[in-house]
């Protein structure tokens, strides 16, 4: 790696999200990091419920979200690599941000090698669970049928029906998210069988809303990428050490 050259890893924004902190501050937040890594980026990853909501149409796209939209263009235009992994509420994009915006996209967990360390990404929806009602709820959303039915839905409709439903979740309720423990944590349980057939140094989760490390058996490390809604925290490796920092 280059000298000043950084993988940074960061997830959870929920960009349009009108709960927390206010929506157009926490964009500008997330832009004003953006820049302020880019500089000594050599990859950036972005893992996973980016926006709050994010339905695709053919020739439709929800409204906003400008600032963050041009510094990603802007970023990529310089020839540095944005990666996006798509969440559970954002799993619905379409080329939109490949064509317009130059991401590259990914919709199931990535395995890296940087500087001869192995890194396991993901945002971290329904990795590990036993939960049957949430396997089936995730299946009804990845459905391409049904979800070409949903896109027959005028955009109004469509697009506020969305809003509405993640204004139903945990964090539009304002609800405090806390960690299970070892043997509840389903992002554990996930690692842990990731571990019996592949040596993973470090895996790297969204999703849980948790801004932690936690220590597997033997060495590897789980890092929970927290979120955005109120603070911001970011994980970046430097090709020797992986930091747990935090931005305000």
């Amino acid at each position: 790696m280059t000298d000043k050259k950084k993988i940074f890893f960061a997830s959870d924004f929920h960009l349009g999200l009108p709960a927390g902190s206010p929506p157009l501050e926490r964009e500008k937040k997330v832009v004003k990091w953006l820049k302020s890594v880019a500089p000594e980026a050599q990859e950036i990853y972005l893992l996973g419920d980016v926006f709050d909501f994010w339905w695709e149409y053919k020739l439709v796209v929800p409204k906003g979200f400008t600032r963050f939209l041009g510094t990603v263009a802007e970023i990529t235009d310089s020839g540095i690599p944005v990666h996006f992994f798509t969440g559970n509420h954002d799993m619905w994009i379409g080329d939109y941000l490949e064509k317009e915006c130059g991401i590259i996209t990914h919709t199931a967990p990535v395995t890296k090698t940087f500087d001869g360390k192995k890194f396991h990404l993901a945002h971290g929806e329904g990795l590990g669970t036993n939960d049957k009602g949430y396997k089936l709820l995730l299946a009804i959303f990845r459905n391409n049928f049904l979800r070409s039915m949903y896109s027959a839905l005028h955009p109004a409709i469509g697009i506020g029906i969305g809003n509405r439903w993640s204004l139903s979740s945990r964090l539009g309720k304002g609800i405090k998210i806390e960690f299970l423990g070892d043997e509840k944590e389903d992002l554990i349980r996930y690692a842990r069988g990731i571990l019996k057939t592949d040596n993973i140094d470090y895996f790297i989760f969204g999703h849980r809303h948790l801004e932690m490390k936690y220590s597997l058996d033997n060495g590897p490390e789980i890092i929970f990428l927290g979120d955005w809604i109120m603070n911001g925290s970011y994980a970046v490796w430097d090709g020797k050490t992986l930091d747990f920092l935090g931005f305000s």
